[in-house]
């Protein structure tokens, strides 16, 4: 395994893309065919979300710093999560609910720490992603482009905001990650959560277009805009993802409890 991945890295960017593109399907066929609920994948995405923030967690408690962290990252996090609970309360609960409540539970904990108990060990200037260039295109989207049914207008602007902004929520962390150039270990996992989870739940909506016959994308053609951008979403969100992930597998198979991420 580590001769492969010492091959993969020494190949082009083109045939790394490639070859990234094709692990993808693969992973989507084995999916499908092992997985008969597809809706499992929402929960399996969900509970390793949570599993990521207990990561978090348990670094915060013991370590006592969270050097690394973005707290923009936690910010845009708790906002997507609320919405999506407001809207599940209008809609109905379920097991979504109950996830999406522990997890912001937890996520507002870590927030705490970051800008109370640990703000010593916090590095601001790191952290400088502009999270308004993330919030206003996202609003204006969930404006013009959001579900339609039997629900009020607002919970389906809010459901398609939520949508929006949860695909490019990690996009500080990322940031911030870049600019320290080395990344904590329970850090890294946390964000190789996110990035699992993100696979799941794209994994769910490229079934579905297979299964369906691409009905979904073609619903584009009849003047229906959210479902090809719920798709679009996921698969933003899950290739923002890709790079760091690669890096995390790279490091983790060559021992090395600290991650170093390019220039």
């Amino acid at each position: 395994m580590k001769d492969a991945l010492q091959w993969i890295w020494k190949q082009p960017a083109m045939v790394k893309i490639l070859l990234a593109v094709v692990a993808l399907v693969l992973s989507f066929a084995v999916l499908k065919l092992t997985v008969k609920n597809h809706n499992h994948f929402f929960v399996a995405s969900e509970f390793i979300h949570v599993a990521g923030i207990v990561a978090l967690i348990y670094k915060l408690t013991t370590k006592k710093t969270c050097s690394g962290l973005s707290l923009k990252t936690q910010q845009l996090t708790a906002m997507f999560l609320a919405a999506r609970i407001v809207c599940s309360f209008m809609l109905e609960g379920d097991i979504h609910t109950l996830l999406d409540l522990a997890t912001f539970v937890f996520t507002a904990w870590v927030m705490y720490m970051i800008r109370f108990k640990l703000k010593s060990s916090y590095i601001k200037e790191l952290d400088n992603f502009p999270i308004y260039y993330l919030l206003v295109p996202c609003a204006v989207l969930a404006v013009l482009i959001h579900p339609f049914g039997t629900s009020t207008y607002i919970s389906q602007v809010l459901w398609a905001f939520c949508v929006y902004l949860e695909s490019v929520s990690v996009v500080p962390q990322l940031r911030m990650m870049k600019n320290a150039k080395m990344i904590e270990p329970f850090t890294a996992h946390y964000v190789f959560a996110l990035g699992v989870a993100r696979f799941l739940s794209c994994a769910h909506w490229i079934v579905q277009v297979y299964e369906t016959g691409g009905s979904y994308l073609f619903l584009l053609g009849y003047g229906y805009l959210w479902f090809p951008m719920v798709i679009l979403a996921e698969i933003v969100q899950t290739f923002i993802l890709v790079d760091f992930c690669y890096y995390y597998i790279k490091s983790f198979m060559q021992g090395q409890l600290v991650m170093r991420m390019p220039v």
